[in-house]
């Protein structure tokens, strides 16, 4: 380890990047993961490949995997998002190369913000914080806690499949399910059958990212809910950008709103990070999901924390890589209190890890050891890969 007496900065030795790996990797859902057979409903939001939003599978779209070897020899690990394009990923790579870990400020990276950013985010802090023998969670102030709370998951269900599923979640040892859903789907009847199958402790929450559509029909479906009883939140039930409405509905319904600020989303033009900023002023919501870089994170749940609004962190179904750094941010920051959409190989049939994420009863722990404190399994890898590239220095 490489540390300086406290007080003093980081002390620094060949710490420049030298190779850059990428691989690009798709990775199927494991079977009965997601929708019921009798839906066809795909949930990847933003548009690719000449396909309009909501028309592909998040599995049927590839990510990539960032390898980054520093002059010491340390190997730093990254996970893109889905379906980011090749040429740019291999032109943030080629930025990369030459440059010293030991004079950049982390928090503030020489590349352009947006979707591509965090993954390489991912990639450097693992490198650098495994050169000075520290975890990332280290890295960002410490840990309030060893393990994450997560929740079960899937897709749109019949009434009869969504009861099976939540029980084989707390068959698993979980105490909260969460269902993508829209204004179609009979989600009253979804929530009395789970509480018939698992009893009124076991807690749902409901993501309909934003298709409850408009506050009255909103409003008449949270009336059937809270009869109900089980539902934790409804997570983004109306547009994310009218936080005015937002405020509107929360006020006059009982069941608690959270709002999903997702910063990888950016590109849709109206999730920043500022967001967090004008519903907390309007009083909007009573929880949040936050999903995002590992500094962007620690930004926004210092916020949460100043105003005592607990959090989780989101996904996009991730694989191990992010979902390590996932655990590390929410083991780093206080209001991290709330179910995460942590999944490991419940929902995909590898998560490229040599060693999985940990679960049980209803938590996953932080991984130990420097970095993200993981391995990537190489077999995995050239198992699920589609295409490898990697550049390097003089």
């Amino acid at each position: 380890m490489n540390i300086a007496t406290p007080g003093a900065a980081f002390q620094t030795s060949l710490m420049k990047i030298r190779r850059l790996q990428l691989d690009a990797v798709k990775v199927p859902a494991r079977p009965d993961s997601i929708n019921s057979p009798e839906f066809d409903k795909p949930l990847h939001m933003l548009a690719y490949g000449g396909k309009t939003e909501w028309s592909l599978q998040f599995d049927e779209i590839p990510k990539w995997i960032i390898r980054v070897t520093l002059d010491n020899g340390v190997v730093g690990l990254g996970e893109s998002y889905r379906g980011l394009p090749g040429d740019t990923m291999k032109s943030f790579a080629e930025t990369l190369i030459g440059l010293d870990l030991g004079k950049v400020n982390l928090q503030a990276l020489p590349l352009p913000y947006g979707r591509l950013y965090d993954g390489f985010e991912c990639a450097l802090v693992d490198a650098f914080a495994k050169t000075h023998d520290i975890s990332v969670s280290d890295l960002l102030g410490g840990r309030y806690r060893d393990k994450v709370y997560c929740s079960y998951w899937t897709g749109h269900r019949t009434v009869a499949d969504a009861a099976r599923k939540a029980k084989e979640g707390q068959d698993l040892g979980y105490d909260c399910i969460k269902f993508k859903c829209s204004s179609d789907d009979p989600v009253a009847e979804w929530c009395a059958a789970v509480k018939d199958a698992c009893g009124s402790d076991f807690q749902i929450i409901l993501d309909p990212n934003q298709r409850f559509e408009d506050v009255p029909t909103a409003l008449r479906m949270a009336q059937g809910l809270a009869e109900v009883g089980n539902v934790r939140c409804l997570e983004d039930p109306i547009a994310r950008w009218d936080v005015e409405s937002l405020a509107h509905l929360r006020k006059r319904m009982a069941i608690p709103v959270a709002l999903h600020v997702s910063l990888p989303y950016n590109e849709m033009g109206y999730q920043h990070i500022t967001d967090i900023v004008r519903a907390v002023k309007l009083d909007a919501c009573d929880y949040f999901n936050f999903n995002g870089g590992i500094y962007n994170v620690k930004r926004m749940a210092t916020v949460a924390e100043l105003t005592r609004k607990p959090f989780w962190h989101g996904s996009e179904v991730d694989l191990g890589i992010l979902e390590a750094s996932y655990l590390h941010k929410s083991a780093a920051c206080k209001e991290a209190l709330l179910p995460a959409d942590i999944f490991g190989r419940v929902i995909r049939e590898h998560d490229l890890l040599e060693t999985p994420i940990a679960f049980a009863n209803s938590h996953a722990a932080v991984p130990s050891g420097p970095g993200l404190g993981v391995t990537l399994d190489l077999e995995a890898l050239s198992h699920y890969c589609q295409e490898s590239w990697q550049t390097e220095g003089a």
